[in-house]
């Protein structure tokens, strides 16, 4: 049996012929007598307490507690105590991403789970309680199924979490009656070439270059604004992605690239020469921000972009100034209204010059890995997932490869 019973009322010492003999102790009659104490796998000692005539049930208890550490299905006692949003808060303040990253997680679930789960036991947790969170995500007006997504998966982390520190024995997340929001069924389409040249040729000179650099490297806003003249290896023919500027809590700084990951992009002939034609027109400016916080170690580098005043870009400034008329101009979203204000344009934000990049790519045949690694996702499989659409048909190349095996056959009959 796991631990011990501790008798609180009696205590065993040795009586004056030697034999040991049970004495009362000062706590005889009064509050709990048994106490069922063992060393849990944190290696911390754990216990619970049963009243005078209730042994048994101290020792069957213990009994379970051996039972469920043998079958890989224990839980600490504590987890009845804590609830989801105690648990949450706290491996949120443990979370070793981005501030900016644990601001939005922390957004989630405050607007969207803790309604539901926050004051939940976690100890008590089943798939019901996540089918019933699902289906209110499910009827929450504006929340997508993109959204719900992720919302789902910062739930599924925060449980998972929950069973390494042995507070559930299994995330009620993984359940096969639990169906995790499928994505919304909408396909990227790639802006055409010529729209491409149209919204470059609408940006104000100064700014032209960015798309040479998002449409033909691949790279995200932040890493645009966030470009230095240093990433620039021309003879080495390699634009080196190694930051970006993005905010956090409205203040910006530098950081790592999305994912923590830098990464090098082949650098085209054609962008190289709009990038040196931009730094001739517009020197680079060494612009010093905090690195990852707004408190952090502050960093310089030599800006490629700077706005017309100077400094950095600003993105609100940009989209909202430079870019929308750009698209307006270019027939991509309507003119301003009356008040001067441009629809939203988020299918044709600067993020859809890295989908024509990728298209662009995947169209001349690149492998699907080589452009996951260009433009730093995670996995192959994301990119897949993302532009497998776009990847041109393979049912004609092979047909023909077939075909010019068996052309190239020997001549003979082969048999039926």
């Amino acid at each position: 049996m796991a631990g011990h019973v501790q008798d609180r009322w009696f205590r065993t010492e040795p009586g004056s012929d030697g034999k040991p003999v049970k004495v009362k102790t000062g706590r005889h009659g009064t509050g709990m007598r048994y106490r069922a104490r063992y060393v849990g796998p944190d290696g911390s000692e754990k216990s619970k307490s049963f009243p005078d005539g209730k042994k048994r049930l101290a020792e069957k208890w213990l009994s379970a507690i051996e039972t469920d550490m043998t079958r890989g299905q224990y839980t600490d006692p504590q987890s009845v105590r804590i609830t989801f949003r105690q648990y949450a808060e706290k491996w949120l303040d443990n979370k070793t991403s981005s501030p900016m990253t644990r601001k939005e997680l922390g957004r989630r679930l405050r607007l969207h789970v803790y309604p539901v789960l926050g004051s939940r036991p976690m100890g008590s947790f089943r798939p019901e309680h996540i089918r019933e969170l699902l289906a209110v995500l499910e009827a929450k007006p504006g929340v997508s199924a993109s959204y719900a997504r992720n919302i789902f998966a910062d739930v599924q982390s925060v449980l998972a979490a929950a069973v390494d520190d042995t507070l559930l024995s299994r995330n009620p997340c993984s359940a096969r009656t639990v169906r995790r929001p499928k994505p919304d069924a909408h396909a990227v389409v790639p802006w055409k070439p010529d729209q491409v040249f149209a919204v470059r040729a609408a940006l104000l000179e100064r700014y032209r270059a960015m798309v040479d650099v998002g449409a033909g490297c691949g790279l995200r806003q932040g890493e645009v604004f966030g470009l230095a003249e240093d990433a620039i290896d021309v003879d080495g023919h390699t634009l080196h992605v190694v930051r970006q500027i993005k905010h956090v809590e409205g203040h910006p700084v530098f950081d790592l690239p999305k994912g923590g990951k830098k990464r090098d992009v082949p650098l085209p002939d054609s962008v190289a020469e709009a990038l040196r034609a931009h730094m001739d027109a517009w020197k680079p400016v060494e612009i010093t921000l905090p690195w990852r916080v707004p408190e952090g170690p502050k960093v310089t580098a030599r800006l490629v972009f700077t706005a017309e005043q100077g400094g950095m870009v600003w993105r609100s400034n940009f989209n909202g100034k430079e870019w929308k008329p750009a698209l307006a101009t270019a027939g991509l979203i309507p003119e301003a209204d009356e008040r001067g204000k441009y629809q939203s344009a988020r299918a044709h934000g600067m993020h859809a010059l890295r989908h024509f990049y990728a298209s662009a790519l995947l169209d001349a045949g690149e492998n699907i890995k080589a452009v996951s690694e260009y433009m730093g996702h995670a996995d192959p499989g994301m990119t897949l997932r993302v532009y497998a659409h776009l990847m041109p048909d393979s049912r004609e190349r092979a047909r023909r490869a077939i075909d010019s095996v068996f052309q190239r056959g020997p001549n003979g009959d082969h048999g039926p």
